[in-house]
Order: structure tokens, then sequence, then C-alpha cells
């Protein structure tokens, strides 16, 4: 076994959020590494469509030490070529990545205020030593789908989200989207517009338009202070479980998404999944609540808009018309069918746009509660020396997104430092 013990940080996950925080450990003169079990922004390359674009637009998907100099900083990249900007991003700042390092186990030695990382580096067992640890591995590596998938005929062909790339990977035939989050309504979307007839099991899930008052929807959840909602302001956990709201940055600007829009399109609007047994799927009538639900978040989130443009004074624009975010008061869009047959609808493949879970089996530390999710505060750890970066909510709204790592890696990097 290959031993390095003169390190004073190490950095697991060269994603965006692996990166970030090794850019300000370099400037504060950190010897450090970035372990990463396969490749720079492997995540983004593997686990994505083809026609997939980001959310967020160009200048809001900046990484710490990055400019705007962008050929349309309005405009959303693609997964290649975010994958390409973080790998250049790497290159020209010179991170000490090391690529295809899985790591095996985290320990710590007792009574050294040590961290004992062991990782498998292609046929080598090596391990390293350090007083720092950053767990920048995502929580989206781990694919999950329901146990009753099980239950479905072997005829229907089955797959993730993640694995999904286009309509003409799959059998003939119908498709079901089990999901109606991003990647949900961002899929059927494809389906449907490549000719295919998509049924889309729907879930509680937020939408906002794409733009309102001549900015992007972005721009304007910055200004009123909605992306720097502080985690500990949030009483209710339901709330930092919540899905981020329907959107897409397919088109020049990106377009609005919604059930009732795609439903015009053709797609067919059902409730939740709530069991399966060989050819029949049973379907929850909550569908009429999963509409309502996303026009009244709209509608919430353009009235503080509203709200801060009249108190600011702001020059902007009235609001435009946006076909797809006009609210379905009735919700005549969905269908109250409570359950379907796959056969009689000739529905073929199934989409499971049901989301990743982490595995942090690796973390031989106590740092998990009673069910099992990881315990931080900020980011911090109880252990000394044990810090998290990247996840959903770490430290504000907007933690879970490109847009919130640059301060998030900050503040981390600032309290290895010992200077906040």
């Amino acid at each position: 076994m290959m031993k390095n013990s003169d390190l004073e940080a190490v950095v697991i996950g060269a994603g965006h959020a692996g990166l970030s925080i090794s850019y300000y450990l370099k400037q504060l003169g950190k010897k450090h590494i970035v372990l990463e079990q396969n490749t720079i922004g492997n995540s983004w390359s593997s686990q994505r469509w083809d026609s997939f674009k980001l959310n967020t637009p160009n200048k809001f998907s900046l990484l710490p030490g990055m400019n705007t100099n962008s050929t349309d900083p309005d405009g959303f990249c693609s997964a290649k070529e975010f994958v390409d900007s973080l790998k250049s991003y790497a290159k020209m700042f010179e991170l000490p990545v090391i690529e295809d390092s899985k790591v095996i186990s985290v320990e710590k030695l007792p009574n050294a205020g040590i961290f004992s990382i062991t990782t498998k580096h292609k046929a080598d067992i090596i391990n390293y030593e350090c007083r720092k640890l950053v767990v920048a591995s995502g929580m989206q590596n781990i694919k999950w789908i329901p146990e009753f998938s099980s239950n479905i005929s072997k005829e229907i062909f089955q797959l993730h989200a993640g694995d999904y790339r286009n309509s003409n990977t799959l059998p003939k035939g119908n498709v079901l989207v089990i999901g109606s989050g991003q990647s949900g309504v961002q899929i059927a979307e494809d389906l449907i517009d490549s000719g295919r007839k998509v049924y889309l099991a729907t879930s509680m899930v937020a939408r906002v338009p794409r733009r309102y008052r001549g900015k992007d929807i972005f721009e304007w959840l910055d200004f009123v202070g909605f992306n720097d909602h502080r985690t500990i302001e949030f009483l209710d956990p339901h709330m930092l479980k919540m899905e981020q709201p329907q959107l897409s940055g397919i088109g020049k600007r990106g377009k609005t998404v919604s059930l009732q829009a795609l439903a015009k399109k053709g797609v067919i609007i059902l409730g939740k999944i709530d069991d399966a047994k060989q050819n029949h799927i049973y379907i929850q009538a909550n569908a009429v609540d999963h509409v309502k639900f996303a026009d009244e978040f709209s509608h919430q989130i353009k009235a503080i808009i509203d709200e801060f443009i009249e108190n600011a004074k702001v020059d902007a624009p009235l609001p435009e018309i946006d076909p797809a975010d006009l609210p379905d008061g009735k919700a005549e869009c969905v269908s109250n069918e409570k359950f379907i047959n796959l056969s009689e609808h000739n529905i073929t493949t199934i989409i499971w746009a049901t989301g990743f879970r982490g595995n942090f089996d690796y973390l031989k530390l106590p740092v998990f509660s009673d069910e099992g999710n990881l315990e931080y505060n900020d980011g911090i750890a109880a252990i000394e020396g044990l810090y998290f970066l990247g996840f959903p909510w770490l430290r504000k709204r907007k933690s879970g997104i490109v847009h919130g790592i640059n301060e998030d890696a900050k503040f981390i990097s600032e309290k290895i430092n010992g200077t906040l």
C-alpha cells in the first residue's frame, strides 16, 4: 500500500463543488488533492440526456475565479459544454485532481486528529492522511427506483432518467415517465417532441416562469433575496426536501414548463403512481393537486417580484403573457385514470425520473442520524476537521445549484483556514 501523509486537506469529488473548494484552498496555499472516482464532472456527462441544457443561464453558472466573458451569458449550456468548462477550469488553475481514484474508506485515527483515506487508484491501493477533509461527492451518485418496479411485467423496458439519452434508443411504442421534477417534465417534452405518445405520472413539484417582466427568473430571484434564504430559517423539514421548480433551459432563452403546457402538446397527465403489478399501474387521484400547487407557487413568486419592483422603484416592463405559465384553474389538463393497463395503452417503456440518492458508506465515522442522514450545520460536521459541500440546502436555498457554490466554497475554505 502506498501512503501519502503530508497533505493539509483532501477533497472527495471533482464536480463543480470539489473544484470550487480546491480553487480557494490553492489560493490560501493549502497543500491538498481532489480525489475523483471517475473523471472530472462525471455525473454531468453520464447522467444527462442528449438534449439536456442547464436550467441556469451561463452567467449564473460560474465557478470561483471565472468571469462573465461568455459568447452568450444569457444562454444555457449543454451537459457536454459544462463538463468541458469544468475540465478547462481545473487545467487553467492547475488544480490537483487525481482521477480514477475511488475512495474505499475514511476513518479518523484515534487521538491524532488525522483522517485516513484509503483509495483504489487503478490497480493500486493508496492511503492518504490529512487534518481537513471536504466531502463534495454530491447527493446524486445512486439511482433510486421504487421497489415495486420489480412487480412490473418483464416485457416492459424500464430505465432510470439518468440512463435516458433520446427517443431512438427506446423500443417502439408509448412511454410512461414517472416523476414530474425538472428531469421528468423535460424528458416528457423531449419524447413528445420526437413523436412519441407520453404519459406523465406527476408529484408535488413547484413551478416558476422562465422569464418575467423582462428578466430571467434567476435574476429576479437573486434581486429579491429568494435564493439567499438560510436553511436555519425553515422550521418545517418538508420545505428542505422540496425539489427544484419545474423549468427548462431549452431554446435561445429557455422556456417555461408546466403540466398544462405539456398536456396541450399531447402528454397524458396522471397522478402519482401508487403501485404496480404486471401490466397494471395504480394511480393516486392527486394530479389536480399537483397542477394547482405548481400554479400557486408561480403566482406567489411573481407576486414577490412585483412587490419588490414597486418598493424598490425598479424600472421594469409590465408582465408579459406566457402561455405555458397561464394557470389551469380547474386542472382540466389532467386525466382521471386510477389505473392503466400498459399493454392496452401500448406502453412499452417506463422511465423512472425518481431522482438519486447519495452513497456515503465509505465514511466510517459517526456522522449519520438515526435515520441514516448526514448530520452537519452549515456544512460543518460535529467531527473536527470534517466538512460537506455541494449538497441541497447546505447553507442556503441556492446551495444545491451551481450558482450557490462560490459562496459556500469560500465559506468552507475560510473555516478550514481558521479565518472565519
